[in-house]
C-alpha cells in the first residue's frame, strides 16, 4: 500500500450504527496502516486504571500526584496488560518509538514511563492499555461497509479536548454533526 492510501495518523471515527461494543461512539488513532493490517489505538475510553498503578506495578516511583492520578485510556481489545504512550515529538530517543507524524509518536517502553515519573517526559502524552489491530485487507472491508467515518489526527483532539467529547469533536474535523446521522447507512 503507498503512503497516499495509508491511514495513517488518521482517526477512525465510529458511524452512530457501529454496535460493536469495543468500538461503538468510539474514536481511534490509527497509528500504522498498510498491505499487512492496521493498528490503533482508542482514545475514548478509559481503563480502570490510574498512571500511578501502573507505574507502581512496574517499580517506578514518582512524587507527582498529579500525574499519578491521570486515567489511563483502553487502547483496544488486543493485549490489554500490553502499554502505550502517546505523545508529542520534541524527544524521540526512547528505547522504542514509532513515528506516526510530525505531531505525534508512540512509545512502548519503560523508560519513557520512568521519565514521566521523574517530570522530564514528553510535553503532552497519553496512556493506553491495549490496542486495536484488523488483519490485511479487514479495514478496508470494514470502510467499504460504512462503519467508519476518517479523518486526519488533530492532535489538540487527543490532548486538549475532553475524553466525552472526543467522537463528535473528531467529526467535526470534516463538518460531521453525528448528533444529526440517521440511523442506518448505506451505500450510493
Amino acid at each position: 500500500m503507498d503512503a497516499d492510501r495509508s491511514l495513517a495518523n488518521h482517526f477512525l471515527i465510529a458511524v452512530p450504527t457501529l454496535n460493536d461494543p469495543n468500538f461503538s461512539r468510539g474514536v481511534t488513532l490509527l497509528c500504522q496502516h498498510n498491505e499487512e493490517g492496521a493498528m490503533g489505538l482508542v482514545i475514548n475510553r478509559l481503563s480502570n486504571f490510574r498512571l500511578g498503578e501502573i507505574l507502581r506495578q512496574m517499580d517506578i516511583e514518582t512524587d507527582d500526584d498529579v500525574l499519578a492520578d491521570t486515567p489511563v485510556l483502553a487502547g483496544g481489545p488486543v493485549q490489554v496488560e500490553r502499554g502505550f504512550v502517546l505523545h508529542s515529538p520534541e524527544r524521540q530517543d526512547w528505547d522504542s518509538t514509532f513515528v506516526i507524524s510530525d505531531d505525534l509518536c508512540l512509545t512502548t517502553s519503560r523508560d519513557v514511563l520512568k521519565a514521566m515519573a521523574n517530570g522530564e517526559g514528553p510535553e503532552r502524552a497519553v496512556v493506553a492499555l491495549g490496542y486495536a489491530g484488523w488483519t490485511a485487507g479487514q479495514l478496508e472491508t470494514e470502510l467499504q461497509q460504512d462503519a467508519w467515518i476518517t479523518v486526519r489526527v488533530d492532535p489538540d483532539i487527543l490532548f486538549e479536548t475532553d475524553l466525552d467529547d472526543r467522537w463528535l469533536a473528531a467529526a467535526r474535523l470534516i463538518g460531521v454533526d453525528l448528533n444529526l446521522l440517521i440511523s442506518h447507512s448505506g451505500h450510493a
